[in-house]
Parts: C-alpha cells; sequence; structure tokens
C-alpha cells in the first residue's frame, strides 16, 4: 500500500537574487513499511525533500499525497495538525528538551495529542524498553551520551504512532558502535510496527542497512534501487 506519492515536485529558492533548483521534477512513492535511504551529497535536495514531506516547506509546484492528501495544499494550521498525527522527526541535533527528563521528552507529542496518561505512561514504558533506555526515564539530555540522546528522539519519533518517520542524517553526530546500535534498534522497530521510516543521509552505514537507496543529483533521481 502507498502511503505517499511525490508527483512533478519542484522545489526554487531565491538566493541572492539567483534562483536555485533545490528540487527539478521529481516523482516517487513509498510503500507502508518500507526502510529507505534517499542519499547524496550535500546540496543534492535531500534535506530540501525530507522537508517538503514532512511539511516543513512547500513546493513550488507539484503534488505530495500521503494517505491520498495533498499536504501541501493544506493550511498552516492544518499542516500542524497533520504533522502531530502522521509523521515521526528525528533529527541530526535530537532537538530534545533540556528541560523535560527523557520520559518526558517522549511523552510530549502525547500530550499534544490529548492522550490520556495511563497510555501516555504505557506507550513512553514500551518504547524506551525497545530502545533501551528502559533504566534511563528520569535522566535529563544532558545526563545522557550522544547515541542515548538520539535513541530517546526515535522514541519519541514512534510516541505518536505515526505513518512514517523522516530522519534527517540521523548518525551523523555518532560514532560507529552508536551509529550501529540506533540502526538495528530503529530497523527492528520498523519491522515490529510496520512504521515507514525514510532517512536523508550521506553515510554509507546507513545505506547499507537500508532496504532501498534513492540516489540524488542536482535535485534529481539518480537512482532508485530495491535490494
Amino acid at each position: 500500500m502507498k502511503v505517499i506519492e511525490i508527483k512533478n515536485l519542484h522545489k526554487t529558492y531565491n538566493d541572492s537574487e539567483q534562483l536555485v533548483h533545490a528540487i527539478r521534477g521529481i516523482d516517487l512513492s513509498f510503500e507502508a513499511g518500507e526502510f529507505t535511504a534517499i542519499a547524496g551529497p550535500s546540496g543534492c535536495g535531500k534535506t530540501t525533500l525530507l522537508n517538503m514531506l514532512g511539511g516543513l516547506d512547500n513546493p513550488s509546484e507539484g503534488e505530495i499525497r500521503i494517505g491520498g492528501e495533498d499536504v501541501s495544499k493544506l493550511k498552516s494550521s492544518e499542516r500542524i495538525n497533520f504533522r502531530l498525527n502522521n509523521i515521526g522527526f528525528v533529527f541530526q541535533a535530537y532537538n530534545l528538551i533540556p528541560v523535560l527528563t527523557a520520559r518526558e521528552n517522549v511523552e510530549f507529542i502525547m500530550h499534544l495529542q490529548g492522550r490520556p496518561k495511563s497510555e501516555r505512561e504505557r506507550r513512553t514504558r514500551e518504547l524506551m524498553d525497545a530502545v533501551g533506555l528502559g533504566d534511563r526515564l528520569d535522566s535529563r539530555p544532558s545526563r545522557l551520551s550522544g547515541g542515548q540522546q538520539q535513541r530517546v528522539a526515535v522514541a519519541r519519533a514512534l510516541a505518536s504512532k505515526p505513518k512514517f518517520v523522516l530522519a534527517d542524517e540521523p548518525t551523523a553526530n555518532l560514532d560507529s558502535k552508536a551509529t550501529e546500535n540506533l540502526l538495528d534498534i530503529m530497523e527492528k522497530l520498523n519491522r515490529d510496527e510496520n512504521i515507514t521510516f525514510i532517512f536523508a543521509t550521506h553515510d554509507a552505514r546507513v545505506m547499507k542497512k537500508a532496504r532501498r537507496v534513492i540516489s540524488l543529483e542536482d535535485g534529481r533521481v539518480l537512482r532508485d534501487e530495491v535490494k
């Protein structure tokens, strides 16, 4: 089942009075349960594409349909609500709230969704156990290593039970051991919960783990390979 369909997608920026064509006529679709890497060098358009998939940026032209709905046509308030209930984000810089504990960071999005306390507590415990941090629920981010913070970020991304997770360079600040650990955890969660994972990356370790690799160059799809 297709969860995302992209048709004739373009993104053009004005940069110092010069047009920058970041995305040039991309057509793609993603099935439920994919574990896919969007790869390419810096400036190829992968983060721009991910931002448009997540509703953080609008295309200059084309369609992004998620569950049949063109999200680029949603009003700002509708887009916020759509992201809240459909998309999980994992960022390079973790983006955890420093004054909250790991438990509170994971629960935060469920608070916004209005979920009952019992459900929030159960889901948080399940996810923190799944990422191997069930004993660090009450630790603040400053007391966690980079790899542990990123695992909390993964748990937070999955807390809302999203249709898919967008991960922008999630391994960029991690060493080899932490990267392998994180990828193993995300792959297991992907298989167990059938949540689609889409990575923007230039990390060979992520590309090796992915079951599909989409290579971008100058804003176009150069290759689309399924392993």
